[in-house]
């Protein structure tokens, strides 16, 4: 047999043709079981709508729902703006909101609460029910979120008794906190007609604490936890050896604030709590909710376990946990798509890796996923205090996060990346839930620093499934895994990837691939292209794919399934099966027993997004704000395509659109253009390290106006009259700095920034991705300031 090989693999090289490696899994395997009725959770809205919890998945109304959960802090941002970024929020695929209510914002002073302004609760909970999405509050007491004292108040520390504890006068407190926090939700949760299906009790209880700010430099830490714990206690997220020896103190403890928080009237379907790393939860009263970050600023830089597949419901990410598996969802809450920096530590988040991080998870056997940070922000300065975690080396202000939208609203590439991923979702849950996780044998010898070996699983119900397959591990060097071919064994049949042939999967590629997928009338037997949405239109439905770059769309169909309609594409006869495939590199389409399909390329699937059940595609950022959508761009000149063509008669605001030439058939194109205006901001140097910002004139017809600033440095403050409105701590990205948000204070001052030296003693060094050679051990260069305005449009339909 080996002389055979080797003679096969020499003809192979002889002739030139590449050998492929084929990989197979086997799917008939028995189904997950799912148990109803255990979990003290669950609840109806007066609509007599239903949200349930079983042991795989959350369901409404007795069917699937797939939360996707992006984090936000209201108190991180400015209350006039709410509105845009939560329509940015939904744009990018969100359904639900999380956010920390930061108890030592709220009451600074002992028995003052202060719900105003950018602390205004309510009013950031009425928006997000106003655009049709849901809430998660995480009312603390402790929060973390790299917040002074995590959250807690100064004032707690001179106390005799301990704070997360079950000492009476501490929880007297906490049902007064619950009691305000009550009052901000009347009429808002769930139950009562609103948004918030959701609390969320504690954080990382009985796993981690933050800094008390009562620290002196060179004092070791003194954490934000009774004096008993604090030896098992950590700093950050970390696994932990599993032994808690206060395991029932802590579960009673979790107990107490569960019944505050009803007595309070936050009675929600839902309550979650963190369970990685052993920390503590409601048994059987609260959902176990997962993390996973791939470049933390609490560890060294290398290769982590998150690009693994896995069966994460069983082994969730930071195991050991402290509770049953078998009995919850996997639901994650704090999936970093990016990180914050500080000052020892500047970890830089490739946007590349958040996608094939998402896919990872969910082909592991998610059924719901949660961004930590999603929507970056900048933590408020009050009464002269600054409130983000100085202990551990936070910015004092500025909380980006590298987030998919950052400090000051901006979309970046990940964004548009994961949203097609929750297009996916949002269309294909109710298949995708129930489907059991099935890993290859290859799987378990893999590990983080091979890049040689296919990564993938397979999430399957009976015959049918999506294969999962991505190409990526952080803090390692990638390159492309060729010639490929995946036969995926079901009982009586096998699905092939691609069915003749073999393809590259390129590094970052993430795909999830569907096979015996029922389209109404048309059945999908493999396909090599993603799905990505459903229009549900009154004449019929359209199923949308996209293409994966560097892999050749096909899609597959018994051989009696009737094929027409075709535009840019072809039908061929391949094994027994009827491929449908590309003439060219843009869009195909073409219906299948009377069901129309749309494949578009992965350039433009990266620009759609679905409203009112038509397919956007732009490059530009199109929001739906009730009847009318807002167009947000820092272009003059932008395109607008739209799936499926028809009749219409749109005007735009601030901005002329005409129609174009159409992309495809059965697309409707038009050009939105802007006159251009060039802010009039002058930038001056003073010294060898500080330059000023004049701003000559109000910002007028522009949504916004950035300084996009090239530097390479130790940090840069920003200041207005004296005071300090943002830092910043270098990490290879250009700091990016709004305007709008100090337009009113700009017109009588100016701005000034001040820039520190890099010295090579440094410890972050070993974070960043290029290092500059130092002059007597020190660098600093300001190499440019861009000024970027950014044009609004709203387009009545």
């Amino acid at each position: 047999m080996r002389k055979i090989t080797t003679f096969i693999l020499a003809v192979f090289l002889i002739s030139g043709i590449k050998a492929q490696t084929t990989y197979t899994i086997n799917i008939d395997q028995p189904e997950q079981e799912i148990i109803r009725g255990h979990l003290d959770l669950g609840g109806s809205n007066p609509a007599g709508e239903e949200i349930t919890v079983n042991s795989y998945y959350i369901e409404k109304d007795g069917k699937p729902f797939f939360p996707i959960i992006g984090e936000f802090h209201y108190a991180r941002f400015d209350e006039k703006y709410w509105e845009e970024e939560v329509l940015k929020m939904k744009a990018g695929g969100i359904n639900t909101i999380a956010t920390y209510v930061f108890w030592n914002l709220h009451e600074r002073k002992e028995g003052i609460f202060d719900w105003t302004g950018d602390l205004n609760l309510k009013k950031f909970l009425e928006l997000i029910n106003k655009h049709q999405l849901y809430a998660i509050v995480r009312v603390g007491p402790f929060c973390h979120g790299e917040m002074r004292n995590g959250g807690l108040p100064d004032w707690l520390y001179g106390r005799t008794f301990e704070v997360r504890s079950n000492a009476p006068e501490y929880l007297d407190y906490v049902d007064r906190l619950y009691g305000e926090i009550g009052k901000q939700t009347v009429g808002l949760l769930y139950k009562d007609g609103g948004p918030v299906i959701g609390i969320q009790l504690e954080n990382e209880y009985q796993h981690s604490s933050a800094p008390w700010e009562f620290m002196y430099p060179g004092s070791k830490k003194d954490g934000t936890v009774p004096d008993r714990e604090a030896a098992f206690s950590h700093t950050q997220i970390t696994v932990t050896d599993g032994v808690n020896p206060w395991s029932e103190y802590g579960k009673q403890h979790m107990v107490n604030l569960k019944k505050l928080a009803k007595k309070n009237g936050l009675d929600t379907p839902i309550y979650t709590a963190t369970g990685w790393g052993n920390a503590t939860i409601v048994e059987k009263g609260s959902l176990p909710v997962t993390a996973g970050y791939a470049y933390p600023f609490w560890s060294d830089p290398r290769p982590s376990s998150f690009y693994l597949f896995k069966d994460i419901r069983k082994k969730p990410d930071y195991s050991p946990v402290s509770y049953n598996t078998d009995l919850y969802p996997s639901i994650s809450a704090e999936i970093g798509p990016g990180i914050q920096v500080k000052y020892s530590r500047r970890p830089v988040v490739d946007y590349r890796s958040v996608n094939p991080l998402m896919t990872r998870i969910i082909g592991s056997g998610s059924n719901g996923i949660g961004y930590y940070m999603y929507h970056g922000g900048s933590t408020p300065v009050l009464e002269g205090k600054y409130y983000n975690e100085e202990a551990n080396g936070i910015p004092r202000i500025n909380y980006d996060f590298q987030a998919p939208i950052g400090q000051y609203g901006q979309v970046r590439y990940h964004f548009k990346h994961l949203r097609m991923l929750h297009l996916f979702l949002d269309a294909y849950a109710d298949v995708l839930a129930p489907m059991k996780t099935v890993l290859p044998e290859t799987n378990t010898g893999i590990k983080a620093d091979n890049t040689e070996t296919l990564r993938y699983a397979v999430r399957s119900y009976g015959n049918s499934g999506f294969l999962f397959i991505i190409n990526f591990q952080d803090h390692i060097d990638l390159k492309n895994i060729e010639d490929v071919h995946i036969d995926i064994h079901a009982k009586n049949e096998t699905f092939s990837f691609p069915s003749i042939g073999t393809f590259d999967v390129n590094e970052t590629t993430s795909a999830i691939l569907p096979f015996n997928l029922q389209l109404e009338k048309a059945l999908i037997k493999s396909a090599t292209v993603q799905p990505l949405t459903i229009l549900k239109k009154t004449e019929m439905n359209y199923y949308v794919f996209h293409s994966i770059t560097g892999i050749d769309a096909e899609i597959n169909f018994p051989t009696d399934t009737k094929i027409s309609k075709l535009n840019n594409a072809r039908v061929t006869m391949v094994n027994g099966i009827r491929k449908v495939s590309s003439n060219t590199s843009g869009p195909f389409s073409f219906t299948a027993n009377e069901t129309s399909i749309l494949v578009i390329p992965e350039d433009m699937a990266v620009n759609a997004t679905k409203i009112n059940e038509d397919l956007y595609i732009s490059d530009a950022l199109i929001l739906k704000d009730t009847n009318k959508l807002q167009l947000i761009t820092r272009e003059t000149e932008n395109q607008i395509h739209i799936f499926p063509a028809q009749k219409r008669d749109l005007a735009a605001s601030s901005a002329n659109i005409k129609k174009a030439n159409t992309l495809h058939k059965g697309f409707d194109s038009y050009t939105v253009t802007f006159d251009e205006i060039k802010p009039d901001v002058v930038i001056e140097k003073a010294t060898s390290r500080k330059y000023t910002l004049q701003l000559q004139s109000i910002i007028s017809n522009l949504n916004d106006v950035f300084v996009d600033i090239d530097y390479i440095g130790d940090r840069g403050l920003a200041f207005i009259d004296g005071k300090m409105i943002t830092d910043h701590f270098y990490h290879n990205r250009t700091w990016e700095l709004s305007l709008k948000n100090f337009a009113s204070e700009l017109n009588d001052n100016q701005m000034v920034f001040v820039f520190h030296p890099m010295y090579s003693d440094y410890s972050y060094l070993k974070d960043l991705n290029e290092v500059p050679e130092f002059i007597k051990g020190k660098y600093l260069e300001i190499k440019d300031f861009k000024v970027i305005p950014e044009y609004k449009t709203v387009i009545s339909l």
